[in-house]
């Protein structure tokens, strides 16, 4: 990010309805321009790191692995060829009479230097054992004198490596116990010794990451900067996306009249919140098309993420609208039955995974619904000591469960916006507010709206924290071209 002295100044005649963090001094887009390979080449390592920095922090799951690439590519037949060469050449070393030790000697003072990489502050007194256990210098005068013994390095090695290993490495430093070849034996010390190095990184990872979230807004932004600067374009989606959410708000409005640039339109709106706008702005990414090649340049790396649940919420309004047409047809007893609910939410979700894939057939599917949610039901009234629906209301069932398929379907179109006002209710929610209430017509799928609601939000709220300065001075110039209003503006 650019520092300037005027940061509080440029503050200060923002609206107050905008993120509140400083607005960049950066353009917010410009015709694209030709760019030297270098430019290019920083750029891309920028993006790489940026990604990187932002899985981490976003994802509580990520984990680094090694890069194993599969036997049968081309990648992997090389690495395994390559390897092998080497194994073969160090079998043969140490056949020779009198044997060679030299490649040996070389991998045990890697693999003391592995070992020692693993250890933390408060192992000294195994970091002295190792010392003197693998010292390179007197195990090269054995070496020379033929008194090398690689079998009883080999078991101290991988003593020191059950002490050091994660739980779930045991079962393979035992293996190491049964190998007798030396060459073997070092060969799969490199390979378990990699695992343990991988575990370390990991474990260091989770444990820094709360630490991390801290810095990760700011070197979210200086590293959004430093490829904004080499490509001023970079946020020419994002205007166009934050300008579409402004239409939309601005199209259901009455009032004062607003111009918004770019799009040369003057639209009879009152004036738009510019949280409202982004608010908006970031629901519409819950339906974006993926057809659409301009996703905003500031959500790019939680693009994936972001289409999964939105996939969910389609999935979601479908279940919650087949428990609702349901439970109009049924009596209110038969929902509180134990593991009925589970039950009926199981076999929906089941039969409609999927749906919201181009070709699924989604009519077909609904169909198989109907018969599903009419056998479980029945089952459970006659369960009960109760009858059967009737053959009249069961085709009433089937047939409303069945109208789902269409858009304009009102159960569809209700549960639909129930949804997405939550959604939008948790997103302007702050992160220290608790999460908004359920509207009755969802309380069937509470448990699985909560999680998706908070998914959503720490994808948004994340986003919003690094992104606020560019979002601002964007709704800025969007909404106010002649600058901001004396008054206050109106609030969500």
């Amino acid at each position: 990010m650019h520092n300037g002295d005027n940061i509080e100044e440029q503050a200060s005649d923002k609206p107050s309805d905008l993120p509140s963090l400083q607005i960049p001094d950066s353009p917010t887009g410009s015709p694209p321009r030709q760019r030297p390979l270098s430019d290019m080449l920083e750029v891309e390592q920028c993006v790489a790191n940026l990604t990187l920095a932002h899985e981490i922090v976003v994802n509580a799951d990520f984990r680094f692995r090694q890069n194993n690439p599969p036997k049968d590519s081309l990648e992997g037949r090389v690495k395994e060829i390559v390897h092998q060469a080497f194994w073969d050449s160090l079998q043969a070393q140490l056949c020779c009479s009198p044997p060679d030790y030299t490649h040996a000697i070389s991998l045990l003072e890697e693999v003391k230097n592995i070992l020692q990489s693993l250890l933390l502050p408060g192992h000294v007194r195994l970091r002295a054992q190792m010392e003197e256990a693998l010292d390179i210098g007197l195990i090269r005068q054995q070496a020379k004198h033929g008194a090398l013994d690689l079998h009883r390095l080999g078991e101290y090695i991988v003593t020191t490596m059950a002490s050091l290993c994660a739980p779930v490495r045991d079962p393979e430093v035992r293996q190491l116990r049964a190998l007798s070849d030396p060459v073997d034996l070092l060969r799969e010390i490199f390979r378990v010794l990699g695992l343990m190095k991988m575990d370390m990184v990991n474990f260091t990872m989770q444990s820094l990451r709360p630490h991390l979230l801290q810095q990760a807004i700011q070197y979210e932004r200086a590293k959004f900067q430093a490829i904004l600067d080499r490509q001023p374009d970079s946020l020419d989606n994002t205007t166009s996306w934050l300008q579409g959410a402004a239409q939309e708000l601005a199209s259901g409005s009455l009032g004062h009249t607003m111009v918004l640039p770019k799009g040369g339109s003057t639209l009879s709106t009152s004036v738009v919140s510019p949280s409202a706008t982004l608010t908006c702005a970031y629901m519409r990414l819950l339906s974006w098309d993926s057809e659409n090649p301009c996703y905003p340049e500031t959500v790019q790396m939680d693009r994936t993420r972001l289409e999964s649940l939105g996939q969910a919420t389609q999935h979601l309004v479908l279940e919650a609208a087949v428990l609702l047409v349901t439970s109009t047809h049924c009596e209110e007893g038969i929902f509180s039955r134990p593991g009925f609910v589970v039950k009926l939410k199981q076999a929906v979700a089941a039969l409609l995974e999927g749906c919201h894939n181009r070709g699924f057939d989604l009519q077909g599917a609904l169909l198989g619904v109907g018969e599903q949610v009419q056998k479980l039901v029945n089952e459970a009234l006659m369960a009960q000591g109760g009858t059967a629906l009737m053959l009249e209301r069961e085709g009433i069932l089937k047939a409303q469960i069945a109208g789902l398929v269409k858009d304009q379907d009102p159960v569809r179109i209700l549960i639909g916006a129930r949804v997405r006002g939550f959604l939008k209710a948790v997103v302007a929610a702050p992160t220290t507010q608790g999460a908004p209430p359920v509207p009755p017509a969802l309380v069937l799928v509470a448990h699985e709206l909560a999680e998706l609601g908070m998914a959503f939000q720490r994808i948004v709220h994340f986003n919003q924290q690094v992104f606020g300065p560019y979002y601002s001075s964007i709704l800025k110039k969007l909404l106010f071209p002649q600058g901001a209003p004396e008054m206050g503006l109106d609030s969500r």
